[in-house]
């Protein structure tokens, strides 16, 4: 009962009346799927919830700090989980620095998954003038990390772009170190500040409303990352909705700077809802 109140309250507290509410956003990882071998698993309702999304009158998009494949490769792995999903709908970090890289007439050094590497066909990638660190996983190895560490030290002005900044995951099989950790490794050995292209920045998340063609308050955040998704969607006007899905800790209702606007058990319970709020 109190999850049921909190997601009232939530949906209640929006600037404008529930009514007015006219899009979604939604984490990825987490939030409809654990990551792991294979496709991973979808985690129960999250299917349904999506349809329910796509058959109202709300927009929805999808944002992610998904690093680990191409945006197709990626979509195409939902879709085979049973997520009716489009490419056109799914906002990752890559595309984004890609956009960064040619408007600056910037050549990386890539600390990515090999997944990723696709992305980045096309890109001028000799002589590199900055460095992209991405969910590298297995590649995380210390020669790999060194090998960065040496293009930006050896830089007048060394910039380095992460591809999202959490802390950890969720996979099937446990808690897994995300590219966060390994950021904060670079900045302290190079005494720089990563720029962050994915969530929480609030660039990331202005393109997502862009594309939508709404304003903040018109739209509301589901994630399972306290800071990345609810933290950064606050920063931006939007209001934030935590699951107790995916990543989601019981400390996180205590989190010293960063509140849920409301914390629901899963998606379809957020869903539900939303729309049976909406539909009075």
């Amino acid at each position: 009962m109190r999850s049921l109140m909190v997601v009232l309250m939530a949906v209640s507290s929006f600037p404008a009346c529930v009514s007015e509410l006219k899009g979604v956003i939604l984490d990825l990882c987490g939030v409809l799927y654990d990551s792991g071998e294979g496709d991973g698993v979808a985690i129960p309702g999250s299917v349904e919830a999506v349809n329910k999304l796509k058959a109202s009158n709300l927009k929805l998009r999808f944002c992610t700090n998904e690093t680990q494949a191409t945006r197709e490769k990626f979509v195409g792995k939902l879709q085979r989980l049973g997520f009716n999903i489009n490419v056109s709908e799914v906002f990752p970090p890559a595309p984004a620095a890609i956009a960064i890289l040619t408007h600056r007439g910037l050549r990386p050094h890539l600390l990515v998954h090999d997944g990723l590497l696709p992305e980045f066909d096309g890109v001028e990638t000799t002589d590199p003038n900055c460095v992209i660190i991405g969910d590298a996983a297995e590649n995380f190895s210390y020669q790999n990390l060194n090998q960065a560490f040496k293009v930006l030290i050896e830089l007048e002005k060394p910039l380095l772009f992460s591809l999202g900044q959490g802390r950890y995951y969720k996979e099937t099989d446990g808690l897994k170190l995300d590219v966060g950790v390994y950021m904060k490794a670079l900045e302290y050995a190079c005494d720089i500040k990563a720029e962050v292209i994915g969530k929480p920045s609030q660039m990331f998340f202005q393109s997502v409303l862009s594309d939508m063609g709404l304003q903040p308050h018109e739209v509301l955040m589901i994630g399972d990352d306290l800071v990345s998704d609810v933290g950064g969607a606050q920063s931006c006007g939007m209001k934030g909705v935590q699951v107790r899905t995916g990543k989601y800790r019981p400390s996180d209702e205590r989190h010293p700077s960063v509140t849920a606007d409301g914390t629901v058990d899963d998606l379809a319970q957020a869903v539900d809802m939303i729309l049976s709020h909406r539909g009075h």
